[in-house]
C-alpha cells in the first residue's frame, strides 16, 4: 500500500501494516526490573517522606520533562526557549526512564506516521486486548517489512548534549539515585527511582491505550487509521497529556487542554516561561496550519463553528 511522508518520517516505498512484533530485551528487562523493585521493595521501604519524594519527582519529570520538554518542545517545537532551558527540560524528560531524546523522537514519529495512514499495524493502533497491548507497547517494537526513512533534524543530530543523553539515558538514574540515597536512604531511592519509573511508564501506556480507543472527541480527522480521544478525568495527573483527541487535531499546539474546563498544567508552565520572557513563538490551534481532513465532532461546544478555538489565546502566548 502507498503511504505519505510526515516530518522526519519519509516515505520509502513504506508499508505501515506489514511487519512483525519483536521482543526488545533491553527495553523489557529495564521495565521489568523497575516494576519488580517497585512491587517488592515499595511496600518494604515505605515512608511518608519517600512517598512525597515519589509524588514530587513524578510531577516534575512527567510535567516539565516528558510533557513540556520532550513532547511539546523537542518533538513538536510548539514553542521556543533558551537552549539551556531546553536542555534542562529534556534532561528531566530523560529521567522519566522511557528513552533518550532520539529514542523518544523516533518512537513518537513512527507511531504518528503510522496513525496518519489509511491503515496501520495493530501495535500502532492499540487494537489488541488490554494485556496483549500492554506487553507489546512496553516490551516490544514493530519491525516493519518496509519502514519509512527516519531523518532527524540537524539541530538535534549535532547537539552533543542530546547525543550524550541518548548514549547514557538509563545511567542518568545513577546520579539521581546517589543523591536520593544521601538525603533519605534506601526508601528514597526505591520510591524516587524504581516506583516512579514503573508508574510513569505504565501510566504512559495506559493513556496511550485508552486515548486511541474511545472517549470524548471534539475533533476528528478523516481518512486516517487512528483517531485520538480525550480522557478528561485524567487531565490533572497527566499534566494535559490525556487530551489526546485535541493533540491529534492540533499536533503542534503548545496547549493540549484547548476546551473550557480542560486542565493542562503543562500549558500553565509554558505560559509562566513566556511571562518571564523565557518562551516565545508559541503555537496554538488558531495560529498553525489546519490538518487536512480535520472536522468538528461536537458542534455544541465552544468553537463549535468548525474553527480552531480562539479562547486559547492570551497575553503570554501572543509574544513574538
Amino acid at each position: 500500500m502507498s503511504s505519505i511522508s510526515t516530518g522526519r518520517m519519509i516515505d520509502n516505498g513504506s508499508d505501515p501494516v506489514k511487519g512483525r512484533v519483536v521482543w526488545m530485551p533491553a527495553k523489557s528487562i529495564w521495565i521489568t526490573a523497575m516494576t519488580l523493585i517497585a512491587v517488592i521493595g515499595g511496600p518494604l521501604t515505605f515512608t511518608w517522606s519517600a512517598f512525597a519524594v515519589f509524588i514530587l519527582l513524578t510531577a516534575i519529570t512527567i510535567c516539565l520533562g516528558h510533557s513540556v520538554g520532550m513532547h511539546r518542545l523537542l518533538i513538536h517545537r510548539s514553542f521556543s526557549t533558551h537552549i539551556w532551558i531546553e536542555h534542562f527540560l529534556v534532561y528531566l524528560g530523560t529521567l522519566v526512564g522511557m528513552a533518550g531524546p532520539f529514542g523518544m523522537i523516533y518512537a513518537h514519529d513512527i507511531r504518528d506516521w503510522a496513525q496518519r495512514q489509511r491503515d496501520c499495524h495493530d501495535l500502532y493502533a492499540h487494537r489488541r486486548s488490554f494485556f496483549i497491548d500492554a506487553f507489546w507497547q512496553m516490551h516490544c517494537i514493530v519491525a516493519l517489512d518496509h519502514p519509512p526513512r527516519f531523518v532527524p533534524e540537524e539541530r538535534e543530530r549535532r547537539d552533543r548534549f542530546y547525543r550524550f543523553l541518548e548514549a547514557t539515558w538509563m545511567a542518568q538514574q545513577i546520579p539521581l539515585g546517589l543523591a536520593l540515597f544521601a538525603l533519605g536512604g534506601l526508601p528514597w531511592v526505591v520510591w524516587g527511582v524504581a516506583v516512579r519509573i514503573s508508574v510513569s511508564l505504565t501510566g504512559h501506556w495506559l493513556v496511550g491505550h485508552f486515548a486511541h480507543r474511545s472517549g470524548h472527541q471534539g475533533w476528528s480527522v478523516d481518512d486516517v487509521a487512528v483517531q485520538g480521544y480525550n480522557l478528561p478525568r485524567f487531565g490533572l495527573v497527566t499534566f494535559g497529556e490525556s487530551f489526546h483527541g485535541n493533540h491529534h487535531a492540533f499536533p503542534d499546539s503548545a496547549r493540549l487542554g484547548i476546551e473550557p474546563g480542560q486542565l493542562d498544567l503543562g500549558w500553565y508552565f509554558i505560559r509562566l516561561l513566556a511571562r518571564l520572557g523565557l518562551a516565545s513563538s508559541i503555537k496554538l490551534p488558531h495560529t498553525i496550519v489546519q490538518r487536512r481532513g480535520l472536522r468538528r465532532v461536537n458542534a455544541t461546544e465552544t468553537a463549535g463553528d468548525g474553527h480552531p478555538p480562539h479562547h486559547a489565546t492570551g497575553h503570554a502566548e501572543s509574544r513574538p
